[in-house]
């Protein structure tokens, strides 16, 4: 299944190439990303079924609060999915103007526009989607592949690494820039761990998923990298830095205008995959928490008659179609880092700890190296992402979470008194 990770790739990669070391930035994306990997490891190992960290939070966290962190889980997927979804339908309309001017107002018609499309599509009865998906992926590896190859054929392809350090100064500016260009990056290697999340479908989980995870980072890696040294190969960083359509214009610069329009319509192309995958797979878990009975009943509904879960479909399309009218996608981005990071990431490493005292290591089907070294630094770095997020966002994040706590008190406050 498309991600929103290569696409965000291509829609906001001027914001992460910013001044001096920004390759910097996508090695620290890579490093959090493998630390945090082993953790995903060793509960998609142990606990192989399908939900992921509504699962694995409620396993570390033991009976009573492992209950309350799954509500959480699926309170802020409630509010981040919608933004996933809408940071993809924004770049669209972002890179819909190199081929038309479209003004603030039409921008934002483009945007909402095609969260209403994919929730049109997907109010169906769909029982596979694997061909689609097969074909989505080729349109993000055909993308990447002309990117790369373009700035290898170019000729210049390694001048960026000779100058990664031109301008550079290790200071606190540095440090301060690093974190903010941190939070672009790591939301683009974002979708690591999805396979934890078909646990129950996954042979040997115990090898196959630390394995797919750490061989997915590799890659992402290894792309994410090359596809952003080719477009410093050709075009300069203050031209990068002022682009609204930096792949585009790299394109044009190296084959002309027609290429540039072509391969537009192929980042498009992945934009439009990611929306219809991310609203797919988000619609699933408001009701799968829903007929586990740790979520509102209303969305455990199904279609009377194509039998699919139209109201969570309807509920996360529809605030999805606000957000891509309301915002910008680098806020998008934060606001969904500043939401994951509490309760998912943090969490999900402290449940983590949690488990390992009251079980033991050996516990664990799979066990990380030099425990608990790594977790203790995935959760130090996840701060720092979440600092570096801004003050607004940490607010909201961290206001989002302490409501959802409320609302979990009194629904449980509200089934016991129907329960008597």
């Amino acid at each position: 299944m498309v991600g929103i990770g290569p696409f965000v790739v291509l829609s906001v990669v001027a914001e992460i190439m910013h001044g001096p070391g920004f390759l910097y930035a996508w090695i620290a994306g890579a490093v959090l990303s493998l630390i945090d990997a082993m953790v995903w490891s060793e509960f998609g190992a142990t606990f192989p079924k399908a939900g992921g960290s509504y699962n694995f939070l409620k396993e570390g966290f033991g009976p009573r609060t492992g209950k309350l962190m799954s509500f959480l889980f699926v309170w802020q997927t409630m509010i981040q999915a919608p933004l996933v979804i809408a940071s993809a339908a924004i770049g669209f309309s972002q890179y819909a103007g190199y081929l038309m001017p479209l003004g603030f107002w039409g921008s934002k018609a483009v945007s909402g526009g095609v969260v209403l499309l994919i929730v049109l599509l997907l109010y169906r009865n769909i029982e596979t989607i694997g061909k689609i998906s097969v074909l989505l992926w080729a349109g993000v590896l055909a993308t990447m592949a002309w990117i790369i190859g373009s700035g290898l054929a170019h000729g210049n392809f390694l001048e960026p690494i000779r100058h990664i350090n031109d301008g550079l100064e290790i200071n606190y500016a540095f440090g301060a820039a690093l974190g903010f260009a941190c939070v672009k990056t790591i939301y683009s290697y974002l979708g690591y761990y999805n396979v934890c999340h078909l646990g129950g479908e996954i042979t040997q989980p115990e090898h196959n998923i630390p394995r797919s995870m750490l061989i997915s980072i590799a890659g992402i890696t290894i792309l994410y990298l090359c596809m952003n040294i080719s477009v410093a190969s050709v075009l300069p960083l203050e031209t990068i830095e002022k682009s609204q359509f930096v792949v585009s214009e790299f394109i044009e610069a190296l084959a002309g205008p027609i290429a540039g329009t072509i391969v537009t319509v192929m980042i498009l192309w992945v934009a439009f995959a990611s929306v219809f995958s991310a609203t797919l797979g988000y619609s699933r878990i408001p009701f799968a928490a829903a007929q586990d009975g740790a979520f509102f009943k209303v969305f455990a509904r199904l279609h009377p008659t194509k039998n699919f879960p139209h109201i969570s479909l309807l509920f996360l399309g529809g605030v999805a179609f606000v957000f891509s009218l309301l915002f910008k996608i680098k806020d998008v981005i934060s606001a969904i880092l500043a939401m994951r990071i509490l309760v998912q990431f943090i969490a999900q490493a402290v449940g983590l700890m949690l488990l390992s005292r009251r079980n033991g290591r050996s516990f664990f089907k799979w066990r990380m190296p030099l425990y608990p070294i790594p977790v203790i630094l995935a959760i130090l770095i996840w701060i720092g992402i979440f600092i570096s997020t801004g003050p607004l966002m940490m607010i909201a994040g961290t206001s989002v979470t302490l409501l959802g706590i409320a609302v979990y008190f009194v629904k449980e406050k509200v089934a016991k008194e129907n329960v008597l």
